[in-house]
């Protein structure tokens, strides 16, 4: 007798980048559970059958980092859906997005760096938003949807740092990461007008993701904070009763 596997990648109409974070071994060999955690590009987009789709879902609670005019030009507000703004500003690629426009020029190895320093960001000067989700995860397991814009830099380390509370394999947590490629689809109208100004081959590193963007955040957790698991219990508050209870709450019994 077989067992189906549910699906990693949802399709939700209005959303191409909706994934479960469910099935991934995790501490003492425990499943991390189906259907309670998900990450996404964002739910502005949704469709009526879309929306619909997430209500299925039992989908209580959305955490958003994306930054403020990101939220205010792509604005949502569903019925029955708690959102919660961890406000994460895109100061990096902004930068580098109006030199560009200036008519400054920007090489592709000079995105891949600035990609780099935008994950250190992360790991450096927004703790405690990150902080923020793990304490929405601990206050209770309804189903929760996590998301930035694309679903890819601000919700890509999100997700690392949950499936690293929860005991993944870096390996498991890498190949994770990288499923952005395979899914995420930019929208029509937005590449379009990103194209007037800016060389497809910038595009092409700014809108996928690379092994080196999540090592740079991994390396600066080593080097300056002595470690994933200091780094998760010193700067994001996950003291050994916290972990405990995440593992309690997301991992099968």
């Amino acid at each position: 007798m077989t067992t189906s596997v549910p699906s990693r990648h949802i399709v939700l109409d209005g959303t191409t980048n909706f994934r479960d974070l469910g099935g991934y071994t995790g501490h003492q060999g425990r499943t991390v559970r189906w259907r309670v955690l998900f990450r996404s590009d964002h739910l502005a987009g949704l469709t009526p059958q879309g929306l619909q789709a997430l209500q299925a879902l039992g989908i209580r609670r959305s955490a958003d980092f994306r930054g403020e005019l990101e939220r205010s030009t792509d604005a949502y507000l569903w019925e029955g859906l708690t959102t919660h703004a961890l406000t994460v500003e895109p100061t990096v690629v902004q930068k580098a997005l109006a030199l560009v426009h200036s008519g400054g020029s920007l090489s592709v190895k000079d995105t891949v760096v600035m990609m780099q320093e935008t994950y250190r960001h992360f790991v450096r000067d927004n703790a405690a938003q990150f902080a923020r989700l793990f304490t929405l995860l601990l206050e209770e397991d309804a189903p929760t949807v996590f998301h930035c814009t694309a679903g890819k830099d601000r919700t890509g380390w999100a997700a690392a740092l949950i499936l690293e509370a929860l005991g993944v394999a870096r390996h498991d947590i890498e190949q994770d990461y990288l499923l952005t490629n395979q899914y995420y689809q930019r929208p029509a109208a937005m590449a379009a007008r990103a194209a007037l100004t800016v060389p497809q081959e910038i595009l092409q590193v700014l809108w996928r993701v690379q092994p080196e963007f999540l090592a740079s955040a991994y390396a600066l957790v080593e080097q300056e904070y002595g470690g994933v698991p200091a780094y998760l219990h010193d700067v994001l508050g996950l003291d050994t009763a916290a972990q405990n209870e995440l593992r309690m709450r997301y991992l099968q019994a």
